[in-house]
């Protein structure tokens, strides 16, 4: 993998964590729930985001605004 490969991953991984994040402070979260949240580039160059381990509760937090997001869409 070049380096701007890696710096497009990467990116786009951030984008996404960061996305994460707002939405987890919009619901009210705390911040040390979405400081787990970190972008993360493998070595082939795919990008993930680690959501470290987060309190069941909150998980399901995020859950139930994602499936209300999805009544709404439908």
């Amino acid at each position: 993998m070049d380096i701007q490969m890696w710096r497009d991953s990467r990116g786009r991984a951030e984008s996404a964590a960061e996305a994460l994040r707002a939405a987890m402070a919009l619901l009210g979260l705390p911040e040390a729930a979405a400081a787990k949240v970190r972008p993360v580039v493998t070595h082939s160059g795919a990008s993930y985001v680690d959501l470290g381990m987060i309190r069941s509760d909150h998980a399901e937090q995020l859950a139930q605004a994602i499936r209300m997001a999805l009544i709404r869409v439908h």
